[in-house]
């Protein structure tokens, strides 16, 4: 279970809607942002993921494995004739379907743990949004199985004040708008899951300003502290 600060999801909704299993407390001030007792961020609908099909060009990449890896035509029924599987049938998958798929047939009798990319030729434009406190902020492109770590990751990585239990995970599914709250240190002692992530999320790093004011004194008073210093050495010559 991905791990969500308090166990709790942020549920924002663009609508006032009184259907909702959600409770009492507010979120801030705002009043049309409500508290849902959820353990994780529901997944896009189906219809929203891409989805692959007959007569389609996709690349294979496979980690360290280039005899496994090329360029594969489906054919009428949506199989791809793949080395050491045979005939995989791929149609109606999404991209990240396929490639654990066959991931799943490659591990064990033939690679010990693959990782595994298939990205069709003609794949629409997909993006994650990634901002706050990382490295390099900006729109990056969904291959196949992307989560908050590697979003971050690809994003140049966590910024020097990022506030690692203040990571939030924006989401529409269904026009209905939704917000996680990770603790991403958590996650990277892996002490909770990697959540996966999805075309159109927004991943947004929160500023520690505990560590921005640690940094301002310390740049206050090491001039002070080195002027002492140099004071002490001339009084013991």
């Amino acid at each position: 279970m991905n791990f969500i600060k308090t166990h709790l999801l942020i549920f924002v909704s663009a609508l006032m809607l009184s259907g909702c299993a959600t409770t009492d407390r507010t979120y801030g001030a705002a009043p049309e942002v409500e508290i849902a007792d959820l353990t994780e961020l529901p997944e896009p609908t189906v219809s929203r993921m891409y989805r692959l099909g007959p007569q389609e060009v996709v690349t294979i990449a496979v980690v360290g494995a280039e005899s496994l890896s090329g360029t594969f035509l489906t054919d009428a029924q949506g199989n791809i004739e793949y080395p050491l599987l045979g005939l995989v049938p791929v149609a109606g998958m999404s991209p990240g379907e396929a490639s654990r798929m066959i991931a799943d047939g490659l591990r064990g009798d033939f690679l010990r743990n693959p990782q595994v990319r298939v990205i069709p030729k003609e794949l629409p434009s997909t993006s994650i949004s990634v901002g706050g406190e990382v490295e390099q902020p900006g729109n990056y492109p969904v291959l196949a199985n992307v989560t908050l770590l590697r979003a971050v990751n690809q994003a140049g990585g966590l910024g020097e004040y990022a506030k690692h239990d203040d990571v939030l995970v924006m989401r529409t599914v269904n026009g209905q708008s939704y917000i996680g709250v990770y603790n991403i240190g958590a996650i990277q002692r892996g002490n909770y899951d990697d959540p996966r992530l999805y075309p159109d999320d927004i991943v947004m790093v929160g500023d520690s300003p505990g560590r921005r004011r640690l940094d301002r004194i310390v740049a206050l008073v090491a001039p002070v502290i080195s002027s002492t210093a140099v004071i002490l050495n001339q009084l013991t010559r």
